[in-house]
């Protein structure tokens, strides 16, 4: 006799995905795709290429989220055929399957759901990543260097392509600061709730006496802009320094002025680029961070959250958001949402979906509240 109660279960999943259905509005969703559908085959499409690739993607993402609604719908569909079949016949070994199938439904559309929460006005578009160690000397350092690879192991279970953009090294070992983009849909409403400072807890590998050592590194999450952002930047308004790359590299590095740090005077903010070969090249690229940059500073004033977004955490005990904790236990744990993990090594590889869905819903829990 299957202990599930298959009925209440199907009937949740059915509540929600009518929920889900309603806030995606399927009937815009659909029109919104034969729209784009009739753009995409005008014969001049590709006579503006800039133009030609935001509509092919927002084509591919419109028809990705009505595809993976329609097939969970009909999963669970076929869900409530299997247990109604199985239950007739008493087939045991189909009402385990169909336990299992509930199982993997139940994470597809909880996964649905949060994308559904992304409804911010930058939610949808790319994000812009910067890591930056704060106190505790080298391990600090090599904490914000942990930290960059977990995200960009995100990124590569999930297939979205990385882009650095500046990578300064500290002189021991790990990463000063470290800023890079991740291009995919929905990556700056997912990754922003990564924002804050982290908190490292372990025998330090630099210390000879093996001694527990506490060190921090501050994460600073903006959206990447579009060409319609508009960014007002006088020419005045920005100072330009050229330098040499740092730290390991192949035959460029250290030869010529290539690096471009650019300080935007009104506001102090700092971006620098060393990645890209040629000066003129990295010039272009940390024009693009900077009026990211730029963009995240008005929108913070505008909710007088300036030091939250800007990335002035002072990356230290008093506005920690997660600890990773090595030692003398193990053990992962957000502040906010007590959302937590007892395998560090697992979050620090890059398996941070659970942190990532309850920091989603902590947030706009936190909105509605407001």
């Amino acid at each position: 006799m299957a202990t599930t109660d298959f009925d209440a279960e199907i009937k949740e999943l059915r509540a929600t995905l009518t929920t889900i259905g309603s806030v995606l509005d399927l009937d815009k969703l659909r029109s919104d795709i034969a729209t784009l559908e009739e753009q995409v085959a005008a014969p001049d499409l590709w006579d503006d290429q800039a133009n030609a690739q935001k509509v092919t993607g927002k084509l591919s993402e419109l028809q990705g989220t009505l595809e993976r609604f329609s097939s969970l719908d009909n999963r669970v569909d076929d869900l409530d055929v299997l247990v109604e079949l199985a239950v007739e016949e008493g087939d045991a070994d189909s009402l385990a399957e169909a336990d299992a199938e509930l199982g993997r439904l139940r994470q597809a559309v909880e996964q649905l759901e949060v994308r559904t929460l992304l409804s911010g006005e930058y939610d949808a578009r790319e994000a812009l990543v910067t890591i930056r160690s704060g106190a505790g000397g080298v391990d600090a350092a090599d904490f914000a260097e942990m930290l960059m690879r977990m995200y960009t192991r995100w990124a590569e279970r999930n297939k979205f392509p990385v882009e650095v953009f500046d990578t300064s090294y500290a002189e021991e070992a790990g990463l000063k600061s470290a800023t890079f983009a991740i291009h995919a849909p929905y990556a700056y409403g997912t990754l922003s709730v990564e924002a804050g400072t982290h908190r490292l807890v372990r025998i330090s590998p630099f210390d000879n006496q093996g001694r527990r050592q506490t060190s921090f590194a501050a994460v600073e999450v903006v959206p990447v802009l579009e060409q319609t952002d508009e960014i007002d930047l006088p020419e005045d308004d920005v100072r330009v320094d050229v330098y040499r790359s740092s730290g390991p590299g192949g035959q460029s590095v250290n030869t010529t002025d290539s690096a471009v740090r650019l300080t935007h005077i009104p506001t102090g903010t700092v971006v620098s680029c060393q990645n890209e070969k040629s000066q003129l090249q990295n010039k272009a690229s940390a024009m693009v961070i900077l009026k990211a940059k730029l963009l995240a500073l008005k929108k913070a004033e505008e909710k007088a959250q300036l030091d939250e977004l800007r990335g002035d955490v002072q990356a230290s005990w008093g506005d920690q958001m997660r600890s990773y904790v090595l030692n003398p236990y193990q053990m992962v744990k957000d502040l906010r949402t007590e959302q937590e993990s007892g395998n560090p090594q697992a979050v620090l590889d890059g398996d941070i979906d659970a942190f990532l869905e309850a920091g989603i819903r902590w947030r706009r829990g936190a909105e509605t509240a407001s």
